[in-house]
């Protein structure tokens, strides 16, 4: 068996456990099952193993971490929004249709990237810094912090509409909700913060200059200025809880673009990496 054959069966193997983990978390909480909420968050953490044995497999192999091939970075963004999905979840069940959310989500990112090119590739010379590292940590951080964070304002929409069900009741109030969805955009802001300051960095170390308007950074500004403005009108200007929610459905839309698409379609220095 190749290597990427392994690295696509531990790959599948995940799916299946995070599909697994989707079904225990619907019927648990569409059919008034709480308990079953704790084996939801087990499955889905079991998934965990194989995913993160594929891609250790995959770093071993080619020498450097998952941030190189579109392939790579897809699924080590999947990892490491469920990683923050589960954290969060496992003490706060009453937040667990969080997870009908995130791991549909979750589980597109690693199929879109099993279905793209697994060639490996060697690490370019402008790749090889200890800013890089820090620039892709604090980026994963973010996109898995703006996940929850859609996820999170959509439960808000659908908890504002004047009807009820057994699900709606058991979700917090709309003002938990809307504070949590707050604190993601706030934590995923400081994240993408940390990622343009590590980038830039980089880039003087890299190209000789901190920022050069390449397409991929212009975007990256775009989608701070987005969620910076929802901020600071979530904050100094009262707005109310379904504006706060469509604002970060907005931005969210913004920041996949961003991170998912932009670097895959525009000409640029860092789309040169991820073709």
């Amino acid at each position: 068996m190749t290597q990427f054959a392994q690295e696509t069966l531990l790959h599948w193997c995940a799916v299946a456990l995070y599909i697994g983990g989707m079904v225990l978390f619907a019927h648990a909480l569409l059919f008034d099952h709480p308990t079953r909420v704790h084996w939801a968050k087990w499955v889905t953490a079991a998934g965990l193993l194989p995913h993160s044995a594929a891609l250790l497999s995959r770093w071993i192999a080619v020498g450097h971490g998952p941030y190189m091939m579109k392939y790579e970075v897809l699924s080590s963004n999947a990892w490491v929004a469920l990683v923050m999905l589960l954290v969060f979840v496992w003490h706060r069940s009453s937040w667990a249709p969080l997870a009908l959310l995130a791991l549909p989500a979750s589980i597109l990112m690693v199929g879109a990237g099993l279905f793209s090119s697994p060639e490996a590739r060697n690490l370019p010379p402008t790749l090889r810094s200890t800013w890089l590292v820090f620039h892709v940590f604090f980026n994963k951080l973010a996109v898995g912090a703006f996940v929850l964070a859609v996820a999170s304002a959509i439960i808000l929409l659908r908890k504002l509409k004047p009807t009820s069900g057994p699900l709606l009741d058991r979700l917090p109030k709309p003002d938990v909700i809307e504070a949590y969805t707050v604190r993601f955009v706030g934590f995923g802001f400081v994240f993408w913060s940390t990622t343009i300051v590590a980038g830039a960095i980089w880039a003087n170390q890299s190209w000789g200059r901190y920022w050069g308007w390449d397409p991929i950074e212009t975007w990256s500004l775009v989608t701070w200025l987005c969620y910076g403005c929802l901020l600071h009108a979530r904050l100094f200007f009262r707005l109310s809880a379904r504006s706060t929610a469509w604002g970060t459905v907005a931005c969210f839309v913004i920041s996949v673009l961003t991170v998912f698409i932009f670097p895959f379609l525009i000409p640029s220095l860092h789309s040169a990496y991820f073709q």
